[in-house]
């Protein structure tokens, strides 16, 4: 048990370093190749970030703990809205450009209602899986096009993305940083399965909470960090991107290996709470919208409903420990 709780925690801290590492490496790989820094930024940084998600949920797949790598989808989504938008909100108000409500959010919600669909049936087959993967693929070409030409993106991207490393140097760091991840991904569902197993709760809880948690973690060091730099945009982008690769790359990867059967609960209770969280920041955003007197089509999202969505996310946990 303690040898298991030490596996998860060291494998949260080399994931969440090594995750850096991979970012930085590919995405001066693909500067020094030439690409442009919006499409590195939408492309691979987006991958990149995450890749905590990803190579856990591979490495559950492969090990048979399929269960695990589903709860760790749907509970980094609740977590990202629930606890790190949450409390970027409590540290500053969001700013939301009028894009966000034209593009982002209604990509989302729609992706979010679509898999809901395919799951419906309590089961992750292979082709709801290619579904969602080529649904991502087509996502990221739009989100390419449509963006391309954004200067305000292109600036952003810039400044927060690019490290600017020489093909050498670039390409060990992105070797390193491949190496960690795949290591630290093993440590960390070793520990998950093993403390499920002695404590008798099931992998998709262990998923849904410990996991979940772990992998958000970056994602809510750097949504802070942006908000605190003034970035709210950045904030608010950081989660609908993470939130889609969740659910159309991480999510997908348990169907991809081999058919999933999910756990009943899964589309009673916790995709539910994911729509309600998900559509509940999508009014929140939409009514700040309507009341805002602000210009230049910019509203903001207030402390109230930071403090929303953590007690949503805090009741969702009581909701768990009432079903164990």
């Amino acid at each position: 048990m303690l040898l298991a709780a030490a596996a998860i925690l060291v494998g949260f801290i080399i994931l969440i370093w090594s995750a850096d590492l991979f970012v930085a490496g590919a995405a001066s790989i693909a500067e020094n190749m030439g690409m442009s820094p919006i499409i590195i930024g939408l492309t691979i940084v987006s991958l990149g970030t995450s890749a905590p998600e990803i190579l856990v949920s591979l490495t559950a797949a492969v090990s048979n703990a399929g269960d695990l790598a589903i709860g760790n989808a749907i509970g980094s989504n609740i977590a990202n809205i629930g606890l790190v938008l949450g409390i970027t909100v409590l540290v500053a108000p969001m700013m939301v450009h009028q894009s966000c409500m034209k593009k982002e959010m209604p990509v989302l919600l729609l992706v979010t209602f679509g898999a809901g669909m395919l799951l419906i049936d309590d089961e992750l087959s292979n082709l709801d899986a290619g579904l969602m993967m080529g649904t991502l693929a087509l996502i990221i070409i739009y989100m390419v096009r449509s963006q391309q030409q954004d200067a305000v993106l292109l600036e952003e991207a810039e400044e927060e993305y690019l490290h600017h490393l020489n093909p050498l140097r670039a390409w060990l760091t992105f070797a390193l940083g491949l190496a960690l991840l795949i290591a630290s991904s093993r440590m960390l569902v070793w520990g998950s399965v093993t403390i499920a197993q002695t404590l008798g709760v099931s992998e998709l809880v262990i998923g849904l909470t410990i996991v979940a948690i772990g992998t958000s973690l970056p994602e809510l060091a750097a949504t802070i960090a942006s908000a605190l730099r003034g970035h709210t945009e950045i904030a608010l982008g950081n989660v609908i991107g993470s939130n889609l690769f969740n659910l159309l790359a991480v999510m997908a990867i348990p169907g991809i290996v081999g058919p999933e059967s999910l756990e009943h609960a899964v589309i009673t209770r916790d995709y539910p709470t994911m729509t309600f969280l998900t559509v509940f920041l999508a009014l929140a955003i939409f009514i700040s919208r309507k009341r805002s007197a602000s210009t230049q089509g910019h509203s903001y999202v207030g402390r109230t409903v930071g403090m929303l969505l953590v007690s949503f996310y805090a009741g969702y946990y009581y909701w768990l420990y009432l079903s164990l």
